[in-house]
């Protein structure tokens, strides 16, 4: 278009070949400013375009990170609240096993006493269960130098009736001493039981039956350790219903049959201020 326009110009109008030079050269000047501003132009359209990726590129990153710190709270939150759960069920047991090792312990200690109860029930069980038996078995007892076997009731009721006697109950004795020897007629102890009857009538002056009873006992143990004093307490007895010819009898009967025996000395006595 250039080339027309300058064919177009007269040739006397037109420039000088150093005047053309310089046109030329101006173009070139023109045309390689307008290519280096093109240029960066081009270079500050991908700049930006560089610089809008990395912001979209870091805001997609912060983004991702920010939903990834919202899922990582979240799950911390999920996990803190199930610790939290995890922990209150952990105490909640903790305060049932409290509370059952407390039932337990009480149980424990309730069968204790339970059982120390019921041990101290067997013990006195057992007890009452011996002194039955005692009752009920046969004792080895000693009386007036005689050992034997006597029932527990028998013993019972021959040291009840003594003990009367010793307190100086000799009416109340007598008929305990009477029952016994009923009940006993095979007792080890029946010709104590008529020593000592006969003594008790002696003390209330029933000298007769006294007599029958201290016979009774010579008659059928002569051997007996309280034979000699039967005999003396008889003729004491005779003594007392004034009938001295029995009583010397007697006397003489009980140096005959026990020489030796303390009864003996007295009846020597006895004799002589009867003669």
């Amino acid at each position: 278009m250039m080339k027309t326009t300058l064919q177009s110009i007269p040739s006397s109008s037109r420039p000088s070949r150093r005047g053309r030079a310089a046109k030329a050269l101006l173009c070139v000047t023109l045309a390689l400013g307008f290519g280096s501003a093109q240029a960066s132009l081009l270079e500050d359209d991908e700049a930006r375009k560089a610089i809008l990726e990395l912001r979209q590129r870091v805001e997609t990153m912060r983004q991702a990170q920010d939903e990834r710190l919202v899922e990582l709270a979240r799950k911390s939150a999920e996990e803190s609240t199930q610790w939290r759960r995890s922990l209150v069920e952990l105490q909640n047991q903790i305060e049932a096993l409290r509370s059952e090792l407390a039932k337990l312990r009480g149980q424990g200690e309730q069968l204790q006493r339970d059982l120390s109860e019921s041990q101290q029930r067997q013990r006195e069980a057992t007890a009452a269960w011996e002194q039955r038996l005692q009752k009920l078995e046969p004792t080895r007892v000693t009386v007036d130098g005689q050992e034997f076997a006597a029932d527990p009731a028998e013993k019972r009721e021959f040291e009840t009736a003594l003990a009367s006697l010793k307190k100086g109950e000799f009416e109340a004795a007598q008929p305990l001493f009477v029952e016994f020897i009923k009940r006993y007629s095979q007792s080890e102890y029946r010709n104590s039981a008529l020593f000592w009857l006969g003594n008790a009538q002696y003390a209330t002056r029933d000298y007769k039956e006294a007599v029958i009873n201290f016979r009774a006992l010579v008659a059928q143990a002569p051997n007996h350790l309280r034979a000699p004093e039967a005999l003396l307490s008889i003729a004491n007895c005779q003594l007392e219903l004034k009938d001295g010819r029995s009583a010397k009898k007697t006397l003489e009967e009980l140096l005959k049959a026990y020489p030796q025996s303390d009864a003996a000395a007295a009846a020597k006595e006895r004799l002589a201020r009867l003669k």
